[in-house]
């Protein structure tokens, strides 16, 4: 509901808590108020922007005293850009409350007596120019006679106005202004609906999505930013499977892990862990959590492109990689001959379903890795827990679906949690990503 008279002048309020993405919790005239921009111990002065029944929202517009975690932001455009939430709070709050975030999530949902001494400390890499994949929102203004280029903004469906970004790689957030000046010089500037952006390990690429034919001088100012700015161009005239290279006339992607002893090559479409230097670790972690033996056959559920299983491949006897997507099946199936691995095998699976009696359901596992979506993995958790495996390393990257399946695992199916942990791979934002091992009770 819109805002009424009352509730266009700002008031002061005390902000006791976040909620979980990142916004101040208040109490005006007993009723709860989630204000962006505040953090906890704060007195803020606030503007309300929307009433609803049970809780209204606002935005910090002053803050009178502030939080000791409170710093300046780096980036302009935080107040408007919704690409982070917590520039405005010093990175090693932000990973206390992305800790706490996890506690919660593992009591109330999982039921587990846990606190946040148990936790292993937060695995990091890099705060700043992290961030090697994205979809850049593309907008033309006719009332401004301007293309916009970059996230969506915190509220609406409008495209964020900004010049610079602090999270994209740097080869990539420095062409902003330029992808902008780009577009408006094209023939359908007002048909260009989105950048892809993809990084690899010494290159990137942009995905073009165009909702009408380019003409041949549209094709030739996209050639040319290839050419100046080293970024590789390809076009998306329909869906994701029309997606092809315009420059230069040979580009891959690829990137390492495993100490450079594994290469993984990726399109630009291909889901991969979005911070570079942060997967490297995750993936070293995930090795000295697991501890695989020589004589082990490991199942590597949600596998992707092998981003796990050829690392594991490399120390066992053999890996057996799942997973929904078949073209990341196909493309883990060549990254496992590009790296000269012959004891790994694909299967294509929709592990969002119950797993049916098939090839890679009747073999023996002694570890089960596993990386699924935000939905978690429920739909496995009986075959995991009948598998036999003795030990199983899960990776989410959603807190309350990692809870509700690590409390089934272990009040149900006699599993141990031994080791959990988060990672920071979304500085500035209210992303918690996590580890965790279970062993088997004997």
């Amino acid at each position: 509901m819109p805002v009424d008279r009352q509730t266009i002048d700002p008031v002061v309020a005390e902000i006791t808590d976040l909620t979980h993405d990142g916004r101040g919790v208040a109490r005006v005239k007993g009723k709860a108020v989630f204000v962006h921009g505040a953090l906890p111990g704060e007195q803020v002065q606030l503007r309300f922007l929307k009433r609803r029944r049970r809780y209204d929202e606002a935005e910090a517009i002053g803050v009178i005293t502030a939080s000791k975690d409170r710093i300046q932001p780096r980036c302009a455009h935080v107040d408007f850009c919704g690409g982070c939430a917590f520039q405005h709070m010093h990175i090693d709050a932000q990973r206390d409350f992305k800790q706490r975030q996890l506690i919660e999530n593992l009591r109330r949902i999982g039921e587990l007596d846990i606190d946040i001494q148990q936790l292993a400390p937060a695995l990091t890499a890099e705060d700043w120019h992290y961030r090697r994949k994205a979809r850049l929102s593309v907008r033309y203004v006719r009332k401004k006679e301007r293309v916009l280029v970059g996230f969506r903004e915190r509220r609406g469906n409008f495209v964020a106005d900004c010049s610079e970004c602090h999270v994209l790689r740097p080869e990539v957030a420095s062409q902003l202004p330029r992808l902008a000046q780009l577009v408006e010089s094209l023939s359908i500037k007002d048909r260009i609906a989105q950048f892809e952006v993809a990084c690899d390990d010494d290159s990137a690429a942009l995905v073009v999505r165009h909702l009408e034919a380019l003409s041949d001088d549209d094709l030739s100012k996209l050639q040319a930013f290839h050419t100046d700015s080293g970024i590789a161009v390809y076009l998306q005239p329909k869906g994701p499977d029309s997606i092809h290279r315009l420059a230069p006339d040979h580009h891959q992607l690829s990137y390492s892990i495993d100490d450079g002893q594994i290469s993984i090559d990726f399109e630009p479409s291909d889901f991969i862990q979005i911070n570079g230097r942060l997967n490297q670790a995750m993936v070293a972690q995930a090795m000295d959590w697991l501890q695989p033996e020589e004589s082990d056959r490991i199942l590597d559920l949600f596998c992707g492109l092998g981003n796990f299983s050829l690392p594991l491949a490399r120390r066992t006897a053999g890996v057996t990689g799942v997973e929904g997507a078949a073209e990341l099946v196909q493309r883990a199936k060549q990254n496992a001959v590009t790296n000269q691995l012959e004891n790994v095998e694909y299967f294509v699976a929709d592990l969002s379903q119950e797993p049916e009696n098939n090839a890679w359901t009747q073999q023996q596992y002694d570890r089960i890795l596993l990386d699924p979506p935000r939905s978690g993995a429920q739909a496995c958790l009986p075959f995991i827990a009948a598998s036999g495996a003795k030990t199983v390393l899960y990776v989410s990257c959603q807190p309350a679906s990692l809870a509700r399946d690590l409390g089934i695992l272990v009040n149900e199916h006699g599993f141990r949690l031994d080791k959990i942990g988060i990672m920071d791979m979304f500085p500035h934002t209210a992303h918690v990503e996590t580890m965790a091992l279970l062993n088997r009770n004997v």
